[in-house]
């Protein structure tokens, strides 16, 4: 009996009790865990705090980066911290147990971004209004524009996390992930050079890298009072390489490490 539940439990459908079932489990783990809350709370908030002083003897500086930094430092955490709690969960046998029950992979990616994404709310939460209301941020548009962007990019990380850690045999090889998924994404998504002046073959793979819409989206609440249509083109392209990646994670999941 076990042998055919296991066997069609990823054909099964989300349900919506399973997956917020799973979420609540994930958010009780992670209540009995300070170091992980702290780095995913506290450390975005605390590395923008750092460059806002950085840059505090060149005025304009921090309002023409910060807006983008703060969509990327919540990315970079739930990345991180999403990649090494689902590998510990495969490698500690939990996964496989779950689905032995009747739990699709479906309903356990669901739960498990549907738990981050709680945390991703307060997260982006706390950095944007550290950041416009303490730091003095410049946004020409609605901080809550900027909220949203945050929020979306702190959901696009916890996917990219969920998919890469089916392919991490430890924690170690999760975290060595981050330098081939997150790393180039950092270094052509215009933070520090316009995009439209790299060489034309790393401008071609930057417009298909979502971090750059990313910082795109920031750069238009910066600069525009109103919505604009890259604006939301911006934000459809990270909220569908999210669910894209989600979908992706839900095919490549394994119940354990080899």
């Amino acid at each position: 009996m076990t042998t055919t539940t296991t066997a069609t439990a990823p054909g099964r459908p989300l349900t919506p009790s399973r997956t917020t079932a799973t979420a609540a489990r994930v958010l009780r783990q992670l209540h009995h865990d300070p170091r992980t809350i702290a780095l995913l709370l506290l450390v975005p908030v605390l590395m923008i705090t750092l460059l806002r002083y950085v840059f505090d003897g060149a005025p304009g500086t921090f309002d023409s980066i910060g807006a983008s930094l703060l969509g990327i430092f919540p990315l970079i955490t739930m990345f991180l911290v999403t990649s090494i709690a689902t590998l510990r969960e495969r490698t500690s046998g939990t996964l496989e147990r779950l689905l032995a029950l009747p739990l699709g992979k479906g309903d356990l990616i669901a739960g498990y971004a549907l738990a981050f994404g709680a945390v991703a709310v307060v997260q982006s939460v706390l950095a944007t209004a550290v950041s416009v209301w303490l730091l003095d941020l410049d946004v020409t548009g609605s901080p809550w524009l900027l909220l949203l962007v945050a929020l979306l990019d702190a959901l696009l990380g916890t996917a990219l996390g969920l998919f890469v850690s089916a392919f991490a045999a430890s924690e170690f090889q999760a975290v060595q992930f981050m330098p081939a998924v997150i790393f180039p994404q950092l270094l052509l998504c215009g933070l520090f050079v316009p995009r439209d002046r790299m060489h034309p073959v790393l401008e071609a793979i930057s417009n298909v890298l979502p971090m750059s819409y990313a910082v795109d989206g920031m750069d238009q609440v910066v600069r525009h009072s109103d919505l604009t249509g890259a604006f939301l083109r911006d934000i459809a392209v990270v909220a569908g390489s999210a669910l894209l990646v989600l979908c992706l994670g839900a095919v490549t999941l394994r119940r354990r490490t080899p």
